[in-house]
């Protein structure tokens, strides 16, 4: 069998090849559509057993199968899987549009939604089919024939510019290597760091230390590097990545915008933030914009404390003008002369095994889960592991991988993916879920483990936070599940679980030196506690410029009349920035968030969700980080609830009253000194 088409809980990962892609997917279209004109044809009633049920079994079947294929293309990818993938993704894309389209379906769902049935379903199934009737609006169903025909070429084009868009940065992080043999160069670049470029040049059969931009790399350069030239270089080349031919991405930006805008009108919609939103919290662009602006206001008086902070420390120690590339190492410096603190010194209390035993006991102390390692043969690379999550009672929730470390044929960055739903079943069993979550962490050298950042392990709390709302989901039907939620309350559950790293009870589950066992000092956490605010306003600043240049992007900027979308973001990031050089960098042609990725017009999301999830983590503050009831009502309330409720009523319920946005400023921000001013954020949402 075509291990694509496996109906096994686990992909064949190890069996899936380039050749298999175009065979596969083209067989379960074909398949697919079969089962559509099945329940399109059904000359009897439209009920819930004889359209939404099987639809939905259909449809999931399709993502199960296809999901693999793409998670391939993240984590190990070829030219000749890149080209399979090429060949089928506007017949996929085709598929999609075609089912949403499809006036005989569309026909059969309307009449039960206005059917006696649809009066008797209860809750759940009722949010299901008023969501599902809603999806289909959103992608058309009502549209003439002409206007139908255009929104699936829309969907298609759009489909393979974003594609392209991913293959473009994953090359241009490729391509780029730097090889340095003057260990004056390297300076103050820790040891750790030395080493993997060390290994890396003997790799490429070269001398002295071989550079890239992948994270690990690029964070050792820009914030340890004496030489200031050499942060520049790699400063520029991570900033430039999809400006360059092969695989210039600027012209892409324009296409993907314009299709993006024409798809919104052609639906009804006054522009793409508009339909985008219209199914999230916010609910429009314009409540977006809001949100963005007042947090913006909020947060300048303490970006421009922090700036005048930065630019006086650069002067003293002879930086001269303060540049782009000098703020990572210039932070780093402040950290260790203000709180005698510094992040490499860190790395060995977080020995990556310790890390992933102290989060599986915090799961098991909050949640009542258990996570036992598991041998399996499905695995695409020797570096990944495979676990099983168990509830309280000895149920198997799911199953989830493992990939942490970074490869050239590997994504950047850090991600959940959610590959089966389960769940409960109408016979009282339970379906478990699968998942994985993904990091490209420094990897470990010889005699040593993977040693983290604090960073770093702040990142692996939030992607199992991701994994925990998926694999945890109590909701029996898949697409109410999991992460299937609104885009700007998908991140509260990754987010929440950042805090733990910041508590002394949590910390010392899993901070301990990983050659004497001794655990992380007293007087170490205070200094990282009293450090967490540095620079606090210069970071939400950034995260606030991210989002305004999503949403300008998506409703000011014109293809044809703007030029170098580059340039206007450029302009437009100006007010976030000290200088002309500041505003230049900027990840635009690398943005895969907001091309690639699903953050188009929702980038603003993650703020929204932070604003959220501090006010919520209040709550444990206040009866304890371990308290095991107020981690169950969590648990059943929030975090295995899916898309049961709104979110709004979901965090009601929890916290008793609506959010405070004040809970984010006190926390990462601190206080302002007399004279430095700020008005409230007052606007509830």
């Amino acid at each position: 069998m075509n291990p694509i088409l496996d109906r096994g809980f686990r992909p064949r990962f190890q069996d899936i090849r380039p050749e298999h892609v175009v065979p596969g997917i083209r067989q379960l279209i074909e398949e697919a559509r079969a089962g559509v004109e099945k329940i399109a044809g059904d000359p009897g009633p439209a009920t819930w057993a004889t359209v939404l049920e099987p639809l939905d079994e259909l449809t999931e079947r399709v993502r199960q199968a296809t999901v693999p294929v793409q998670h391939l293309l993240a984590v190990a990818e070829s030219d000749a899987l890149r080209q399979a993938w090429a060949e089928v993704l506007p017949e996929m894309t085709r598929f999609w549009s075609w089912l949403h389209l499809h006036p005989a379906l569309w026909r059969k769902l309307r009449a039960l939604g206005e059917s006696a049935e649809a009066t008797r379903l209860d809750e759940l199934r009722a949010r299901h089919l008023d969501r599902t009737l809603k999806d289909f609006r959103r992608a058309g169903a009502d549209l003439d024939a002409v206007g139908r025909a255009r929104l699936e070429e829309l969907d298609v084009e759009l489909a393979q510019l974003q594609q392209t868009f991913s293959e473009n940065v994953l090359d241009a992080t490729q391509r780029f290597s730097l090889t340095i043999t003057d260990p004056k160069r390297v300076r103050g670049i820790p040891e750790d760091a030395l080493a993997r470029f060390r290994k890396g040049a003997e790799d490429a059969g070269e001398r002295g230390w071989r550079l890239t931009v992948d994270q690990p790399s690029f964070d050792a350069v820009l914030k340890h590097a004496e030489d200031r030239s050499l942060r520049e270089e790699l400063h520029r080349a991570y900033f430039t990545r999809g400006m360059e031919e092969p695989g210039d991405n600027r012209p892409l930006i324009g296409k993907i915008l314009k299709l993006r805008q024409e798809k919104a009108k052609l639906l009804g919609y006054a522009d793409y933030p508009d339909y985008r939103l219209e199914e999230q919290m916010v609910r429009t662009g314009a409540r977006a914009r809001d949100f963005v602006a007042q947090v913006t206001e909020r947060t300048r008086p303490y970006w421009k404390r922090d700036l005048e902070v930065l630019a006086a420390f650069a002067d003293g120690v002879g930086i001269r003008p303060l540049e782009p590339w000098d703020v990572a190492f210039l932070v780093e410096r402040i950290r260790k002369e203000k709180f005698d603190l510094d992040e490499e010194e860190l790395r060995p209390y977080f020995p990556l095994p310790a890390v992933l035993d102290g989060l599986f006991e915090i799961a098991q102390r909050l949640f009542g889960l258990r996570v036992e390692p598991k041998e399996v043969a499905e695995l695409w690379h020797p570096d990944v592991r495979y676990y099983e999550l168990f509830d309280e009672r000895g149920t198997l929730l799911g199953g989830f991988y493992t990939d942490f470390f970074p490869r050239p044929e590997k994504r950047q960055g850090a991600w959940m993916n959610d590959f089966v739903y389960g769940g409960p079943r109408a016979d009282g069993s339970f379906a478990p879920h699968l998942g994985l979550i993904c990091a490209n962490v420094a990897p470990s050298a010889e005699g040593r483990p993977a040693l983290l950042t604090h960073n770093d392990v702040e990142t692996l709390f939030h992607e199992f936070g991701h994994l925990l709302h998926h694999l945890t989901s109590l909701v029996p039907i898949p697409g109410r599940g999991g992460i299937n939620v609104a885009w700007d309350w998908v991140e509260l559950p990754s987010q929440l679980l950042e805090n733990w790293t910041w508590e002394r009870a949590a910390l010392d589950l899993f901070a301990r030196h990983w050659e004497t066992g001794e655990p992380l000092p007293d007087a170490t956490l205070d200094r990282m506690l009293a450090a967490r605010k540095l620079m606090g306003g210069w970071r939400q600043m950034r995260q606030l410029s991210f989002g305004t240049l999503d949403l300008a992007l998506h409703t000011r900027y014109d293809p044809d009349t703007h030029g170098d979308p580059v340039d206007w973001v450029s302009d437009l990031l100006e007010a976030f920035t000290p200088s002309r050089r500041f505003a230049e960098s900027h990840p635009l042609p690398s943005f895969m968030h907001i091309f690639s990725g699903g953050y188009a017009a929702s980038y603003y999301s993650y703020l929204w969700s932070e604003v959220l999830e501090a006010d919520l983590f209040s709550r444990f503050r206040e009866a304890g980080i371990f308290d095991r009831e107020t981690g169950r009502e969590y648990l059943e309330t929030i975090l295995s609830a899916g898309d049961r409720a709104e979110p709004d009523l979901l965090f009601r319920t929890f916290m008793g009253r609506d959010p405070d946005p004040e809970a984010l400023i006190a926390r990462n921000l601190g206080e302002l000194a007399r004279g430095d001013g700020g008005d409230a954020v007052t606007q509830r949402r």
